[in-house]
């Protein structure tokens, strides 16, 4: 028996994108910015629509009518459930608009995964099926988008916000160009209000929103894509190395996605705030947690929350006894490492986080127990940096099935991390011959110890660095301004030919 599938169509172009950190955005950006705020408050909401697919056209003019069909299928479903007369229509239309906007996600990206399982499957019945050959790139940010037209379509079926009648405000709620490539995952009931209200123009806000784009980009072109060159490097190699060289890879990794996800978010919502939006925040310092659910409480917040709300809770929660409260857990982290990548490596990511979660809770009663009998103070500051390292290292593990290609290779670089010993790469220099010669190793442990400070005091306003600036003279302000944007000019890494390294996030 004989299936064929179609072949898909060919992206055959390319497309200048537009980054955060690329000379086209440092154009665009004060070119929307400017016109927003010159034109009436009535029109503003048609120019950010307008700049923001053109943004998106940016990476592929094809991928706006992708986006144009989920907002579409958004804003006729919340019309829809706001006109039905009961609640069992009210689910139907729910039922079917979310499963066309997951539709769409799935053909984007999950068509390959789904073929490369499905035909041994097939084999094994003596079925023979002609695998198809997928040649289409997957749009840039339809993970975020799909997520935010979801959680549109869910809270006006529980009634949190009213169906948006105008559709161009729902459709610039889907596509708002500062959270379109990789969040945050913004919320109807946040948003919308927003769009429909425009600020004035206020010096203090604009001024924290550029501190915090110019904070963004430091984390990006100084730290994410100076580690990025250490971890490319070891990662694509890793047979060759052993031991303690893993283990730096991996711990620059962890920095290196941190800072390019953080940096990111801190872009985009600073650039938000330049325009008077308010977003939420979406990392609050991940790596200070004291367990996973605590880590899962601080990093990528938007998508947690969404989890949450939208997933955990109606599966049930923790309302239905502690086996199906663990067994919700595990899918919503499966779900979780599906949602970043279609292949194995991510579902065990995300499984080990839930596994995670999972154990911890099961032993808490004994831990509690064996810390009472020890007579151990869980407040002191010595208990909580063990949990924080206890916590980092569980995170690492994870990280490792999380950027390597697949999840054999994972396995195998977790082997060569323990099956040597040689703490000598520290006194040896041959630290330096993993891809970042002496000068930049020491740029990128330096800006780490930078970030770290900045993360520990990142919510104390007496300490916090934008407290501390302004409460100094003008003239010393505006020479710490300069003098971390000429920093981040002179070590900020460019990518091959001075082109902008593509965010991380940017691709799921």
């Amino acid at each position: 028996m004989y299936l064929q599938f179609g072949k898909n169509f060919e992206d055959t172009h390319s497309y200048k994108t537009m980054l955060f950190n690329s000379i086209p955005f440092l154009f665009f950006f004060p070119f929307v910015v400017l016109v927003y705020f010159l034109i009436p408050k009535n029109w503003r909401w048609v120019w950010l629509l307008a700049a923001s697919y053109y943004f998106y056209m940016c990476w592929n003019p094809l991928y706006a009518f992708i986006l144009l069909g989920s907002t579409v299928i958004t804003y006729v479903g919340g019309l829809l459930m706001s006109r039905a007369d009961n609640a069992f229509s009210k689910k139907v239309i729910l039922g079917i608009t979310a499963v066309l906007s997951i539709a769409l996600l799935v053909f984007f990206k999950y068509g390959s995964f789904i073929v490369d399982n499905v035909v041994p499957f097939f084999n094994i019945l003596h079925i023979r099926i002609i695998k198809p050959e997928f040649d289409l790139l997957l749009p840039v940010g339809i993970s975020f988008y799909t997520f935010r037209s979801i959680s549109y379509l869910m809270d006006v079926y529980r009634g949190d916000v009213e169906a948006e009648k105008s559709f161009g405000r729902v459709a610039l709620y889907v596509s708002f160009f500062l959270q379109l490539a990789a969040g945050p995952i913004e919320r109807a009931k946040n948003m919308l209000p927003q769009i429909h209200n425009p600020q004035p123009f206020e010096y203090e806000r604009v001024k924290n929103g550029l501190l915090l784009m110019l904070w963004g980009l430091f984390q990006k072109l100084v730290i994410a894509d100076r580690c990025a060159i250490l971890v490319n490097h070891v990662f694509a190699d890793y047979e060759a190395y052993r031991g303690f060289q893993i283990l730096t890879a991996i711990l620059f990794f962890a920095v290196q996605i941190y800072c390019d996800f953080a940096g990111y978010s801190d872009m985009a919502i600073g650039a938000s705030m330049v325009l008077g939006f308010s977003p939420k925040q979406n990392f609050n310092k991940p790596y200070f947690a004291t367990s996973i659910q605590d880590f899962w409480r601080r990093w990528h917040i938007s998508l947690s929350s969404w989890f949450r709300d939208y997933l955990y809770i109606p599966l049930g929660g923790n309302r239905k006894g502690q086996v199906r409260k663990y067994l919700n857990v595990l899918i919503v982290f499966l779900v979780s490492g599906l949602w970043h990548g279609a292949a194995w490596n991510y579902i065990i990511w995300g499984a080990l986080h839930g596994i995670y979660q999972i154990i911890g809770a099961l032993t808490l009663p004994f831990r509690e127990k064996a810390h009472s009998f020890l007579k151990i103070n869980t407040e002191t500051f010595s208990f909580r940096l063990y949990q924080q390292l206890v916590t980092f290292c569980l995170v690492c593990i994870a990280w490792v099935f999380f950027r390597a290609p697949t999840a054999s290779d994972g396995v195998n670089i977790l082997w060569n991390m323990v099956r040597e010993w040689n703490p000598w790469i520290f006194t040896d220099n041959s630290l330096f011959n993993l891809g970042l010669e002496a000068k930049n190793f020491r740029v990128a442990i330096f800006s780490i110890a930078v970030l770290f400070i900045v993360d520990l005091f990142r919510n104390d306003d007496k300490m916090r660095l934008r407290s501390l600036l302004s409460q100094q003279g003008i003239i010393f302000r505006w020479f710490v301004y300069f003098a971390a944007l000429f920093f981040i000019i002179i070590f900020g890494i460019y990518g091959p030919a001075y082109d902008a390294s593509s965010f991380i996030y940017a691709g799921f």
